[in-house]
């Protein structure tokens, strides 16, 4: 059994890059293969146009992306940045508090030591003013002693 012949098939065209352009439609061919090229050459200029408008479109995703980081980035940054700042005023404090403790501590003692010394020269003043009375009385009982044995 003979199938009838059917006539060789053309080919598949490779894929062609974006700069070579399709072939062009033979005019004196019939007319299932001009619109299949037709067809052909219609699909290659609407995918190179969509391939176009894809590239665009993700080089625009690309930068506003890039500008949204960059947005973030110097966000975070700025309180970062604040921080840091605070952070070095903060121990500009610290150390100049630390100075003043410092000096306070070092005053307190010289008070502490100077009320020490008050202290310790009103307690010499009280013992003295103590001798002093002690000397007056035994100065008294000497006194009325001698002018006792003098009467008699």
């Amino acid at each position: 059994m003979n199938s009838p012949q059917r006539p060789s098939a053309r080919p598949r065209r490779p894929h062609l890059p974006e700069n070579e352009k399709p072939p062009q439609p033979n005019p004196t061919g019939n007319d299932l293969e001009s619109s299949l090229l037709q067809i052909f050459t219609d699909h290659h200029h609407t995918s190179l146009r969509l391939r176009e408008t894809t590239v665009i479109e993700t080089e625009k995703a690309k930068k506003e992306a890039a500008r949204v980081a960059d947005l973030l980035v110097d966000k975070v940054n700025g309180g970062v940045q604040e921080s840091f700042v605070n952070e070095k005023r903060i121990e500009m404090e610290i150390r100049g508090l630390a100075a003043s403790i410092v000096r306070f501590m070092k005053q307190s003692d010289q008070w502490l030591a100077a009320t020490h010394s008050i202290n310790t020269a009103i307690k010499e003043i009280g013992d003295f003013e103590n001798w002093m009375k002690t000397m007056e009385y035994d100065c008294k009982s000497i006194t009325t002693a001698i002018h006792n044995i003098h009467k008699e």
